[in-house]
């Protein structure tokens, strides 16, 4: 009770900071309670949504080299575990894997997933730690002896960061697993901006209820009163700066009260509350090498519209 009661004062400290600076900005973590995590899975399995089904084709085609490329006895930590669809596929590919460490801030679909996996591979050790992947954390210390701690990093959360923020974020899984440790990625390339529109701003609005959910999950663990129907979701391609950027607009000029706390917003203004950064496969090594990471591999589909990375630490 404690430590969720310490969880909700970090958000509300962290909702107030970002809805008073300029432009006003959300976390984009606090997409993912349960039902956001559920939406998310859901459009992962949209046509306009590429990303999973090209990331999927890439590793059906590679499977072999990326099971190599873990190699034997390792323990595999998975950022941001989801639905551990992804997973599932290296671990029925006989991959030398004997201790999955999966972590999410969603302690509820977490868990649910840890145990999915625990029991559909029953020799395989299974620790869930429910984080923030993106501040320190502690890796558990499993029973198994293991010789390599290899990071897997799927769909393209990676570029959710800021240019300097991912490279700091790479610094810190370096420093986590230390020396010959490695860390298999996913990147989105840059493309066609057509396609790019498509992928964010889905016919079903699916991903215009994900980005309202956080207004949704504020009203429901800080008290505060957002009307939903007074804004709107507005996803757009930012060319100079390479990446998407998701906004939530007021519709109008109106006052929300947060547990106490007084936001104003302007008819118009928006909440920008996520980033998604493209990167040209060269920009990305560049950025890995600089943060102390050397690339061994990269992995795309025919199109180059997704690449799956293998990086080590120096």
């Amino acid at each position: 009770m404690e430590k969720e009661a310490a969880g909700i004062k970090t958000m509300y400290r962290e909702v107030l900071k970002g809805l008073s600076m300029r432009p006003k900005t959300l976390p984009s973590k606090y997409f993912y309670d349960e039902r956001g995590s559920k939406l998310f899975d859901a459009i992962c399995d949209l046509k306009e949504y590429y990303v999973t089904r090209t990331e999927l084709s890439i590793m059906e085609r590679y499977m072999d080299e990326i099971v190599s490329v873990i190699g034997e006895r390792a323990m595999l930590i998975e950022y941001g575990s989801g639905s551990s669809e992804k997973i599932k596929r290296i671990l029925d590919a006989e991959s030398g894997i004997e201790v999955y460490v999966p972590i999410d801030i969603s302690r509820e679909f977490l868990f649910e997933n840890a145990a999915i996996i625990a029991g559909r591979y029953p020799r395989l050790e299974v620790l869930p730690v429910c984080a923030d992947f993106s501040k320190p954390f502690d890796l558990p210390h499993p029973e198994k002896e293991i010789e390599k701690r290899v990071v897997y990093f799927p769909g393209s959360t990676i570029g959710n960061f800021h240019r300097q923020e991912a490279r700091d974020f790479l610094r810190n899984i370096a420093r986590v697993c230390g020396k010959d440790s490695g860390l298999i990625i996913g990147v989105d390339l840059k493309k066609d901006e057509r396609v790019l529109h498509a992928a964010y701003n889905d016919a079903r609005g699916l991903t215009a209820e994900f980005n309202l959910n956080q207004l949704q999950r504020l009203n429901r663990e800080l008290g505060s009163n957002f009307d939903l129907n007074k804004f709107a979701h507005k996803a757009l391609y930012n060319r100079e700066a390479g990446r998407i950027e998701m906004h939530i607009v007021s519709n109008d000029k109106q006052r929300v009260n947060i547990n106490g706390s007084v936001i104003d917003f302007e008819k118009n203004e928006s909440i920008w509350t996520e980033s998604s950064y493209k990167y040209h496969i060269e920009e990305f090594q560049e950025l890995a090498l600089q943060a102390g990471f050397h690339p061994q591999k990269v992995w795309t589909d025919e199109r180059n519209y997704f690449s799956i990375h293998y990086l080590k630490v120096d």
